[in-house]
């Protein structure tokens, strides 16, 4: 479907109700939802959420009107779960997974194993002594949230080919701990003993680039989702975490056959964390959220193309709390040029990408969905 024909469907579900002509969101009349147009074309559209909805009262409506999947940001990771040593922190899982219940949508927690983000006092164990805070941790974690979550990443980013290990994975305090990569098959299995009702996913960053890092992680990545299913270990999708960074090549149809490999493996797949870097854009604004969009759309139109592609997660919602944001400050206090790599501007008003990902879903049209990913 061309983009002229997509946004006429767009401005003919705007006058059934569904989706309205560039309106902002308010309570005087139905706020449009990506949620709503994902469903209708077969797919689930969510976002990752920070503990800034709790203080946020805008952009946590937005949340409502705009998701019906949501992912833990930072709640459930390790180091904010077992900061220190003690009694484990779940407050904000507990919090965010209760907010998602009351409006009816689907909590994904993120991430249980990742060889970053790892507390410093679990770094120091000997590797006895954190083999032992692995497998008690995952029971633990796990447990809390039995039958509560959609699903679960299990483990994020097993691969970077900087580390120079061999296979291309990354090293870290779980790798040095099982002398390599068993620790993945072990969070499955782990996992999967506890709570044999949530989804288990595999969750993975820079597929999308065709230079010699993507290129690596999706040789590495094909190789392990093989192995893990041949070894009969519970892994139900792989998440594409989708940060495009177009100042690197991406080739739609090199990852086409990439999306295809891995399908047939026999997992679904979810875009987990999509977003577009802006730096190499203009200054412009205009120009800018117009280039943003085309990269979306390009992206998005060979992905979304996949019947194992099951659900596109944007990494928050709108530009004022992109992480992006917090680099740019980060190296420059006083810059004006702050990112714009999601749907909605700082004022939580829709961009040219919204636009973009709505009209990708419609391009992509299969059986509606009944809005939740099972």
């Amino acid at each position: 479907m061309n983009a002229a024909v997509s946004r006429r469907r767009l401005l003919q579900m705007g006058a059934a109700g569904i989706v309205a002509s560039h309106t902002p969101v308010n309570a005087a009349a139905p706020p449009t939802s990506l949620s709503t147009v994902a469903a209708a074309n077969g797919f689930v559209f969510g976002s990752a959420a920070a503990e800034v909805i709790d203080s946020d009262p805008a952009y946590r409506e937005l949340y409502v009107s705009q998701t019906k999947l949501i992912t833990t940001d930072v709640a459930l990771k390790m180091g904010r779960i077992a900061a220190l040593p003690g009694p484990k922190q779940f407050e904000a899982g507990d919090k965010l997974l209760a907010f998602c219940n009351s409006h009816g949508i689907a909590m994904r927690g993120h991430c249980l194993i990742w060889n970053e983000w790892v507390p410093a006092w679990i770094k120091v164990m000997s590797a006895a002594e954190r083999r032992a805070y692995f497998d008690a941790y995952i029971e633990e974690v796990v447990a809390r949230y039995s039958g509560k979550l959609q699903s679960w990443d299990v483990v994020n980013e097993p691969f970077w080919p900087g580390h120079k290990a061999p296979g291309g994975f990354r090293l870290g305090p779980w790798y040095d701990a099982f002398g390599g990569t068993d620790y993945i098959r072990r969070a499955f299995e782990r996992a999967a003993k506890v709570d044999g009702k949530t989804k288990l996913v595999l969750n993975e960053a820079q597929t999308e680039r065709d230079d010699e890092v993507g290129l690596a992680v999706r040789r590495g990545l094909l190789q392990l989702v093989s192995d893990l299913k041949n070894a009969g270990v519970k892994l139900d999708v792989v998440g594409l975490q989708g940060h495009l960074q177009p100042q690197y090549p991406h080739d739609p149809a090199r990852f086409n056959d990439f999306l295809h490999e891995l399908a047939a493996l026999g997992v679904d797949i979810y875009i987990t964390e999509f977003d577009v870097c802006d730096d190499v854009f203009p200054q412009d604004i205009k120009a800018r959220d117009e280039a943003v969009a085309k990269t979306a759309r390009q992206f998005l139109q060979t992905t979304l193309s996949h019947p194992a592609v099951k659900a596109l997660i944007t990494w928050e919602l709108a530009d004022k709390y992109t992480f992006y944001k917090g680099v740019a400050l980060q190296k420059n206090p006083t810059t004006t040029r702050l990112p714009r790599p999601l749907p909605y501007d700082e004022q939580f008003q829709r961009k040219p990408m919204w636009y973009a990902i709505a009209e990708s879903f419609e391009g992509a049209r299969r059986p509606a969905t009944s809005g939740q990913v099972r």
